[in-house]
C-alpha cells in the first residue's frame, strides 16, 4: 500500500442524506491521476493530513511513503470508504460518511467538510460486480456497506430479481436508492447505533441475520453480495450461504466484514489477518 500514488482531492459539497449519512463530494485535480473501475464496491484509502501540513514539502509523487519520516503524531491516519458513485463529466466523486457525533476519525471530518477543503486518497480497488449471468441476487448488510449496495442496484439490469437486506438503526436512516422492480428492498431496524445497541441486537443476534435466513430462498443461480459487521456476516451469514445453501465460492466471493464491533480499523485489519491465519 505505501507506494501507491496519493490523489489529492478538494471538497466541492456537501448533502445530509439522513441524520447520520453525510455525502462529501470531491472533485479538483485528483482525476488527474485517479482511474475510477468498474466495480460497484469500488472503495478508496482516505489519507487524513494534519490543515496545517505543508504536503509539498514531503518527498514527491506524493505516496504514503512520504509521510514516514514525520514524528508518530503528524502521521495520517488512513481509512477505507466506498465510491458511492463516480461522475466523470463533471469529475467529481461521491463518498457516504455515517456520523455519530465526534466518534471516530472520517465522521467528524465529514460533518464538518467545507468547499475546498483538501482531501488526500488512494485507490480506487474492488472486486464486485453484479454478474447478469446470475438469475437472481442477494444482497445484504448495514450502514457500511449501504454505498456498495446502492451502486450495485443501480448496476442491475432492469429485468433483475432478487433481495436486497439493509440493517440501519431505524426508519430515519433509511435512504432513496434506485432498484429494480423485481429486488425486493427490505430497511432492516436495529434501535439505535451499531457499535452501541446491546448485545441481544448484535452480533450473533443482528436482525440482518434472521432477515436473510427467513427469507424464501428463489430458484437458479444466486450471486450474493454480503458486507457488515464480522461478527454477523463472518459467523453467521457466510456459513448459511455457503454451507446451508450451498452457494459455490464463485458465486459468493464477496462476503466479509467491513468493521467489527470494539475494534478500530487497525485492530480490525490485525483481527482479520488472524482469522485468515487460522482458516488456512
Amino acid at each position: 500500500m505505501a507506494g501507491r500514488p496519493v490523489h489529492t482531492f478538494e471538497v466541492v459539497r456537501t448533502e445530509q442524506l439522513t441524520p447520520h449519512v453525510v455525502r462529501v463530494i470531491l472533485g479538483g485535480n485528483g482525476f488527474d491521476t485517479f482511474t475510477p473501475n468498474d466495480y460497484t464496491d469500488a472503495y478508496v484509502k482516505l489519507v487524513f493530513v494534519a490543515d496545517d501540513l505543508d504536503v509539498s514539502t514531503l518527498e514527491q509523487p506524493l505516496t504514503l511513503d512520504s509521510f514516514t519520516a514525520l514524528p508518530p503524531q503528524q502521521r495520517p491516519t488512513v481509512r477505507t470508504y466506498t465510491v458511492r458513485r463516480v461522475d466523470l463529466a463533471r469529475r467529481e466523486i461521491a463518498i457516504d460518511f455515517v456520523v455519530h457525533g465526534e466518534h471516530g476519525v472520517a465522521g467528524p471530518w465529514a460533518a464538518s467538510a467545507q468547499p475546498g477543503q483538501r482531501l488526500f486518497l488512494m485507490g480506487p480497488s474492488g472486486a464486485y460486480a453484479p454478474d447478469p449471468a446470475a438469475d437472481w441476487y442477494l444482497f445484504a448488510g448495514d450502514e457500511a456497506a449501504l454505498p456498495a449496495i446502492g451502486a450495485a442496484l443501480e448496476a442491475l439490469p432492469a429485468n433483475a430479481i432478487g433481495y436486497a437486506f439493509i440493517e440501519v438503526a431505524g426508519p430515519e436512516d433509511e435512504i432513496e436508492l434506485t432498484v429494480p422492480p423485481g429486488v425486493q428492498l427490505r430497511w432492516i431496524y436495529r434501535g439505535g447505533r451499531a457499535d452501541l445497541v446491546p448485545e441481544d441486537t448484535a452480533g450473533d443476534h443482528a436482525p440482518l441475520i434472521g432477515a436473510v435466513k427467513e427469507a424464501l430462498w428463489l430458484p437458479g443461480q444466486v450471486q450474493v453480495f454480503i458486507h457488515g459487521e464480522a461478527q454477523a456476516v463472518m459467523h453467521n451469514l457466510r456459513p448459511y450461504v455457503r454451507k446451508e445453501r450451498g452457494v459455490d465460492a464463485r458465486w459468493a466471493s464477496s462476503v466479509s466484514g467491513y468493521w467489527r464491533r470494539g475494534r478500530t480499523e487497525e485492530t480490525f485489519r490485525e483481527w482479520k489477518r488472524e482469522l485468515a491465519a487460522a482458516e488456512s
